[in-house]
């Protein structure tokens, strides 16, 4: 993405949207966007905006997600769902070298080829945007880059879609993260929709978002569309389903490790670890030596990992932290507090899917709340 420019607002319609797709596609771009499978939306590639979802909005609370009808034709009419962009932009799994075996028994070490992947993703919220430059801290902020995340970021597309139906257990609002994304996109939409008239407004944030908007007969906004468009905005701000009390919550955390909280929540959490692979800033990982049977070939892949295993902790005699409530407290204190010391920003953005994808629906924002009020009693949405 290149430097944000200064430009008024504009409008496109459905098919704006669709020469905006079929303009990244000729730009040599993989379209990734939001569409309903198994039940759930997730992010897949995407050619049509009739493969959006059309009509579709999502109930989530703690441990519990369901797809329902709107009344509307909405497109982006839905929070969030159990997929993020970091399994673009840091996959699962990824090879980090290889090494063959020559005839001569020779060991020649490869490193992969450069990632050339070039993705425009569609309809990114303002969560996901800040919970993107959480990972560019992470992987390129530091004195050591990771080169194949720094490739695909740098080469990426971002619309983003200005949140207009926040879900049960969203927060973003408590986190200053949305739920009008800000910075960090080329494109960003606000989708509006009043009688029969069903339009995006469209702001630019950055010299490559305004070479493609001149490639799809944008027409410049009028007062009725700001207006409509600030509705929205307002309206969701409003509809959070969760809130977090951030001041001093860094502090409080850190000096309550040994809260009896921990040991009640330790005894509800199954270890799992749905709430580190939902989230898009978790980034914990290991890495593992593969080799065929004949030893003449072996790899060294990174793949996701999380806190909540036995093993992510193991060091030489056995693992540090034995139980759920230790883990747990190892996961909420490092996102909400020793996160910022470590890279100048809380790991949690308030997007809710940890509390939506918990099968016991534990929820963050209790957890906090409990510590916060200074007793052990079960908050808002715990199961």
């Amino acid at each position: 993405m290149s430097s944000t420019r200064d430009a008024s607002p504009s409008v496109i319609d459905r098919d704006g949207l669709q020469r905006l797709l079929d303009a990244l596609k000729r730009s040599g771009f993989a379209v990734v966007g939001p569409r309903v499978r198994d039940g759930a939306i997730v992010y897949a590639p995407l050619a049509r905006v009739d493969e959006l979802p059309q009509g579709w909005t999502d109930l989530q609370d703690g441990g519990s997600y369901t797809l329902v009808r709107r009344t509307d034709a909405a497109l982006f009419g839905y929070a969030v769902g159990p997929n993020s962009w970091k399994q673009f932009l840091h996959p699962a799994r990824e090879l980090l070298w290889e090494v063959r075996r020559d005839p001569s028994g020779v060991l020649a070490f490869e490193a992969p080829p450069p990632d050339t992947s070039r993705y425009a993703f569609i309809g990114v919220r303002a969560c996901e945007l800040q919970a993107i430059a959480v990972q560019d801290r992470v992987f390129m902020g530091g004195p050591f880059e990771d080169a194949a995340y720094a490739c695909r970021r740098h080469h990426a597309f971002i619309v983003a879609i200005n949140c207009g139906s926040p879900a049960g257990t969203c927060f973003c609002a408590s986190m200053q993260s949305g739920p009008q994304a800000r910075a960090g996109f080329d494109l960003a939409l606000t989708e509006v929709l009043d009688g029969a008239r069903h339009r995006f407004v469209v702001t630019v944030g950055s010299d490559a978002g305004a070479a493609v908007l001149t490639q799809i007969e944008a027409q410049p906004a009028d007062a009725a569309d700001r207006e409509a468009e600030g509705m929205v905005l307002a309206r969701s701000a409003g509809a959070m389903g969760r809130t977090l009390r951030t001041d001093g919550l860094r502090e409080l955390l850190q000096a309550k490790l040994e809260h009896p909280r921990w040991a009640e929540v330790g005894e509800r959490c199954l270890q799992c670890g749905n709430c580190t692979m939902v989230c898009p800033t978790c980034f914990c990982h290991t890495v593992e030596d593969q080799s065929d049977l004949l030893g003449e070939h072996a790899q060294r892949v990174r793949l996701w990992d999380s806190c909540f295993t036995l093993d992510f902790s193991y060091v030489h005699g056995g693992s540090v932290r034995h139980g759920g409530a230790a883990r747990y407290r190892q996961w909420m204190t490092h996102k909400l507090a020793n996160w910022i010391d470590q890279f100048g920003t809380s790991g949690c953005v308030g997007c809710g899917r940890c509390i939506t994808w918990c099968p016991v629906g534990i929820d963050i924002t209790a957890e906090a709340a409990a510590m916060q009020d200074g007793g052990a009693s079960r908050g808002q949405g715990d199961a």
